[in-house]
């Protein structure tokens, strides 16, 4: 027995996956759509048959951009261009898409200030590149019993940052340590464009041809004694 279209259809939709691509030229099974031109005019409503003439005239597809109105709103675009394009975008959001993560220091109270020094240069680093920053002081023996020290060691550092970054979460006993947490002033993907930027212009400086990004060391976190 052979099926209508619409029949067919919906046979197919209750049984399968629907495709998420829009209908587009004789896929399109209605009697009439509202028009959209290519520049996004406005044509008015006309039957499927007209609208698919002046998409073969104009060497262009009709996509129906809203099969939910009534009548459905169809567009004369080229479509292999628009995918191809929309591609493009959704890799350069993804590839800008940045995820903050949290790093870690780790200071003794009594820190000598070369050490400081070293510690406050990394807390900088990642602050720059968009990171936030948890820092802890850890505490041994009879230091325990002078939290003083280590808060006004993190109220220290946390001045010194204060361009990069400031106080989430603000400093805390946890047993032996003291806890707290800097979030950067510029959020991840400021960060990496700015970067990108700065590795651009250093490029065009220096004549360089392009080469592979140095991989980062790991930082050592160990406590300075």
């Amino acid at each position: 027995m052979c099926l209508s279209p619409r029949v067919a259809d919906e046979k197919f939709f209750r049984g399968g996956t629907i495709s998420a691509e829009p209908r587009i030229n004789d896929r399109i099974r209605v009697p009439e759509v509202r028009l959209v031109g290519p520049n996004g005019e406005q044509v008015g409503i006309v039957p499927i048959q007209k609208a698919m003439e002046l998409a073969r005239e104009a060497d262009l597809d009709l996509v129906e951009v809203a099969p939910m109105a009534r009548p459905p709103v169809a567009k004369l675009m080229d479509y292999g261009k628009f995918k191809y394009e929309s591609a493009m975008k959704a890799r350069e959001a993804r590839r800008n898409q940045a995820q903050t993560i949290v790093k870690e220091m780790k200071l003794r109270p009594k820190i000598d200030p070369h050490d400081y020094e070293t510690k406050k240069g990394h807390v900088v680093r990642f602050l720059k590149a968009g990171d936030k920053v948890k820092i802890t002081i850890m505490f041994r023996g009879r230091e325990q019993s002078r939290p003083e020290l280590g808060y006004r060691l993190l109220q220290r550092l946390a001045e010194d940052v204060t361009e990069l970054g400031f106080v989430e979460f603000a400093p805390r006993q946890d047993g032996r340590n003291m806890i707290m947490v800097l979030a950067p002033t510029k959020k991840k993907s400021e960060a990496m464009a700015e970067a990108r930027a700065e590795r651009a212009a250093k490029k065009d400086r220096d004549g360089e041809s392009d080469a592979p990004e140095a991989t980062e060391t790991e930082v050592d976190t160990a406590p300075a004694e």
